[in-house]
C-alpha cells in the first residue's frame, strides 16, 4: 500500500432511518418509540413546549426546568437523587429557547422503580425557597464569570441584534434572577408541565410492558385549568449595523457576523447547508483555509445555520488577535464575495458532498441518534420526506444553484457585525 496515495472513496448511496411507532395515552399524551439496539436500556424524554413568554419574567422557563429535581411535595432533592442513583439511572433536565425536557436514562429492568420518582418531579415539584436562593446565587455568579469572556458577550450582543427582547435574543442580567419568585415558578410549572403540552420520546429496547408502565404513571393525569399561551414570534431583518463592545485589556477580539435566515421548513435550507459547509462548516472550509491556515489570525473560525421553531439565522464566529481584527473581517467579506461571484469547483463540491453525507451517516450510531433525527422534523411539522429531499439536494446540487443561494442569502452589507475586544 502506497501511503502517498489517498484511499478511494464512494458516495454514500442509501441511508436508512428508523421510523418511530406512535402510541396515544388515554389523556392524549403522544408517545413515539424508536426500538433498536441490543442493550436492555432506554432513554425516555418528556418534552414540553415553552409557553407564556413574558419579557418582564424572562427566566421562568429556564429556572423551572433547572429546579424540577430540587424537591417535591414528598421528596427532598437528596432523596430524588438517591432513589434514582440506587438503580443506576440518571435524570437530566434540558432547556432550549423552544422546549424544556425531563430526560430519564435507565436499565429496562429498573424502569418501574424509577418512574414514580420521575412522576413526582413532573407533577409535584414545589421549588423550595432555600433551593431558589441557592439557584439565584449560583446563576448570578456564573453569569458574571461568563460576561468576562469575549465570545459570550459577542454571542449575546449578536442574538439581541437579531431578535431583540424575545426568548431568542433577550440579554439576561443579574437583576432578572433577583426578580424570580417561587410563586411565579409554581404558576409557570402548572401551565407548562401538563399533559396537553407533553410529548414522550422513547429510544432503546422498547417493550409493550414499558409502554404499559408509562401509561400507568402518566396516562391518567387530567389536564385542567386555562390553557397556556403558545410562544409565537416574527422577526424582521435588520439594516446590517456594526456593534462594538470595548474590552480595553483584551488580547483577542471576538467576532460574530450574520443575519436572519430560513429554518429547516424552507425548501432552500438543505442547499444552504452545503453552502455553509463550503464557507465555514468543517475543518477544510474556506474560512479555515484562509484565516487560520494562510493568515494565521486564529486557531479556529466557523460558520453555521441555526434552525429554531420560529426563525433561523446564519452566523460566522471566531476569536482573533486584537491587532488583526479588521483584517480578519475583510477576509471574511472576501470569502463571501467569492462564493457570490465564482462557481464552486467540482472537486471541492465533491469533497463537501461526501463530508456531509458521511457526517449524516455517522450520526446514526444508535437508537438515541435516530430519535434525535425524528425530533428534528416532528416539532417542525415535517415528515421523513424531508430527509429524502435533504439527501437528494446534497447529492445533486449544482454550482449554479450555490451561486443563486449565495447571492440571495449571503449579503454582507445586511449582516449584523459584532466585535468585542480592544479598540
Amino acid at each position: 500500500m502506497d501511503r502517498k496515495i489517498a484511499p478511494a472513496f464512494r458516495q454514500v448511496e442509501n441511508i436508512e432511518l428508523i421510523r418511530p411507532l406512535k402510541h396515544v395515552l388515554p389523556n392524549g399524551i403522544e408517545i413515539f418509540t424508536i426500538d433498536a439496539g441490543d442493550q436492555e436500556l432506554c432513554r425516555i424524554e418528556f418534552i414540553y413546549q415553552n409557553v407564556n413568554w413574558d419579557a418582564a419574567k424572562p427566566l421562568q422557563a429556564q429556572a423551572v426546568n433547572t429546579m424540577l429535581n430540587d424537591g417535591t411535595g414528598k421528596l427532598k432533592a437528596s432523596e430524588i437523587a438517591g432513589r434514582v442513583d440506587y438503580y443506576g439511572a440518571f435524570i437530566q433536565m434540558e432547556h432550549s429557547v423552544d422546549q424544556s425536557s425531563v430526560v430519564l436514562y435507565t436499565l429496562n429492568k429498573h424502569l418501574r422503580s424509577v418512574l414514580p420518582v420521575v412522576r413526582e418531579v413532573i407533577t409535584d415539584s414545589i421549588f423550595p425557597g432555600q433551593e431558589l436562593k441557592t439557584f439565584k446565587r449560583n446563576q448570578k455568579q456564573k453569569l458574571l464569570v461568563s460576561l468576562e469572556k469575549n465570545d459570550v458577550v459577542a454571542r449575546r450582543a449578536f442574538s439581541y441584534a437579531l431578535f431583540g427582547t424575545t426568548p431568542y435574543g433577550f440579554p439576561v442580567q443579574a437583576g432578572d434572577y433577583d426578580r424570580l419568585t417561587r410563586e411565579d415558578l409554581q404558576h409557570y410549572f402548572k401551565k407548562c408541565y401538563r399533559p396537553k403540552n407533553c410529548t414522550i420520546m422513547i429510544a432503546g429496547r422498547v417493550t409493550g410492558d414499558m409502554i404499559d408502565a408509562i401509561g400507568e404513571y402518566f396516562g391518567s393525569d387530567a389536564d385542567s385549568g386555562a390553557p397556556a399561551r403558545k410562544n409565537n414570534f416574527t422577526f424582521s431583518k435588520g439594516a446590517g449595523q456594526e456593534h462594538y463592545v470595548e474590552k480595553p485589556g483584551a488580547l483577542q477580539s471576538a467576532i460574530r457576523i450574520g443575519q436572519l435566515s430560513v429554518n429547516r421548513t424552507h425548501a432552500d435550507f438543505p442547499g444552504l447547508q452545503v453552502l455553509n459547509t463550503i464557507l465555514g462548516g468543517y475543518f477544510g472550509s474556506r474560512l479555515m483555509a484562509n484565516i487560520r491556515e494562510d493568515k494565521g489570525y486564529t486557531y479556529g473560525i466557523g460558520s453555521g445555520l441555526a434552525s429554531m421553531q420560529h426563525a433561523g439565522y446564519f452566523f460566522i464566529s471566531s476569536e482573533v488577535g486584537a491587532e488583526v481584527c479588521s483584517a480578519a473581517v475583510n477576509e471574511i467579506q472576501k470569502e463571501i464575495t467569492l462564493l457570490k461571484e465564482e462557481p464552486v469547483g467540482g472537486e471541492e463540491l465533491g469533497l463537501v458532498r461526501n463530508y456531509i453525507l458521511g457526517s449524516f451517516l455517522g450520526g446514526l450510531e444508535n437508537a438515541f441518534s435516530h430519535a434525535d433525527k425524528f425530533k428534528n422534523i416532528h416539532f417542525f411539522g415535517l415528515d421523513y420526506d424531508y430527509y429524502d429531499r435533504y439527501l437528494e439536494v446534497i447529492k445533486t446540487i449544482s454550482p449554479h444553484e450555490l451561486l443563486r443561494l449565495a447571492n440571495e442569502y449571503l449579503r454582507f452589507e445586511d449582516m449584523e457585525k459584532v466585535i468585542v475586544g480592544k479598540r
